[in-house]
């Protein structure tokens, strides 16, 4: 047989394995992120059929599937993302829901913000916040990590972003933020408090992105929000506002995320004391594997999905154009194929790996320059190496009894506890004081 024909000319194939259930909807509110994988598991294979929200979809799993699915002449994202995901985590008209000349027209626009030298600024910013934070969690009797690490990142975001913000309003935004993640995985009150997040922060955000075309309003050249308001599409035309908003949230949402890791970082940390002592101990790499390892043990994002751009054949089963295919990420991440002792935390399994864009794909995978993963990978490894340090080699706590215990079932998950500690104690000989207003010369400027 010619392969490559029967690729481009899908004809009688074997059936794709089905889900029996009329629906499977309620099944995966039900089983979250395994909702997949023992599926798989059932029907021995990595391809499945089940019906999601009515819609018949196609569900696939391991490094092999994720190349496929990142093949840009195979799918595209135009129609994937549905209605309830576009309302709270990434709102209308984002990068994410664009394909072709107009995805990589946008997303070069977001790489230009994230080069080594912004990175740098980040992560500069992310270290004087969390010095502040550590200079206050020393005269406290408890703090609980998770909305404390929402709150840095939130205020690193906005000040490196070009972003005013109010002392007085940084703690709610930073809730916002986290409402926007928080939605994706959820029904009733979770869903709607993401909605009116988004509204709210695309009315603030859009007001400031107004203010700078106006010129009541100056951020600093480089900085997100002058660079989004100034850009124009490939037409000619600026953003709209409204659109221009969600690019410059679709930055800050995705910073303030990962309080997510780093709160199951300070969990991997107290559960394997060995892998926190090579740390601890070793050089600023070994902070990076251990990221690494969080990011691939620990749940986050459970799949991610995708339309079928023209008929095609893999693994001798057919692909209909417009049709709906999710790609289990949680799954692939601890395919035993792939990795060896992969319900093990193993930071060292990152020191000598082959690299491959498909198998370890936290936040997607393939070309981050031109493809769909995420343009902020490295800055989610930068900020977390930040955050493992300081949990560290920058302060001492004691973590007290308390339900360390999270819920696969729930999308996105996190240790119950939010991750309480106390009696923490700083190892810096000199705190800096809080961070300036402009500490990088990076906020708006009101002329």
């Amino acid at each position: 047989m010619n392969r490559g024909r029967a690729q481009q000319s899908p004809r009688a194939t074997t059936p794709i394995p089905e889900d029996p259930s009329f629906d499977s909807t309620l099944a995966l509110l039900r089983e979250g992120y395994l909702f997949i994988p023992r599926r798989c598991r059932r029907f021995a294979t990595d391809i499945f059929s089940a019906r999601l929200m009515g819609e018949k979809a196609i569900w696939i799993s391991g490094e092999a599937a994720a190349e496929v699915f990142y093949d840009g002449e195979r799918f595209q994202r135009t129609g994937a993302v549905p209605r309830r995901i576009r309302k709270t985590l990434f709102g209308d008209g984002g990068v994410q829901t664009l394909d072709d000349a107009a995805h990589r027209h946008r997303k070069a626009m977001l790489l230009s913000l994230l080069s080594p030298e912004r990175l740098g600024d980040l992560g500069d910013l992310n270290e004087q916040f969390w010095r502040a934070a550590l200079d206050r969690w020393t005269e406290a009797d408890r703090v609980v990590l998770f909305p404390e690490v929402e709150d840095i990142l939130c205020r690193t975001a906005c000040a490196w972003a070009g972003v005013p913000l109010d002392e007085s309003e940084a703690r709610r935004r930073a809730r916002q933020f986290g409402a926007l993640v928080d939605a994706f995985g959820g029904v009733g009150l979770r869903h709607w408090r993401g909605r009116l997040a988004r509204r709210s922060l695309e009315r603030w955000i859009g007001g400031l992105i107004a203010q700078v075309r106006a010129e009541t309003l100056s951020p600093a050249r480089k900085t997100a929000l002058r660079v989004i308001a100034e850009h124009v599409e490939p037409g000619g035309s600026p953003l709209d506002t409204r659109t221009a908003a969600v690019e410059l949230i679709n930055l800050i949402r995705p910073i303030v995320a990962v309080a997510r890791y780093i709160t199951f970082a300070a969990l991997a940390l107290h559960e394997y004391p060995r892998a926190r002592e090579l740390v601890r101990e070793g050089t600023e790499n070994h902070a990076v594997l251990f990221a690494h390892e969080v990011r691939r043990f620990y749940p986050f994002a459970p799949f991610v999905g995708a339309r079928v751009r023209k008929d095609f054949v893999w693994r001798d089963h057919a692909f209909r154009r417009g049709t709906l295919v999710l790609l289990d990420i949680y799954g692939t991440n601890r395919d035993p194929r792939r990795w060896e002792r992969p319900d093990d935390f193993l930071p060292e399994r990152f020191m000598q790996r082959t690299a491959s864009p498909f198998d370890f794909i936290p936040q997607g995978g393939g070309d981050p320059d031109t493809g769909h993963r995420c343009a902020g990978e490295a800055a989610t490894v930068e900020l977390m190496k930040i955050g493992i340090l300081y949990l560290t080699r920058h302060m001492e706590y004691e973590v007290p009894a308390q339900d360390l215990g999270f819920d696969l079932t729930r999308m996105p998950t996190l240790p119950r506890s939010g991750f309480v500690i106390h009696r923490v104690r700083s190892n810096l000989i000199e705190l800096v004081s809080p961070v300036a207003d402009d500490p990088l010369g990076t906020s708006a400027r009101r002329p």
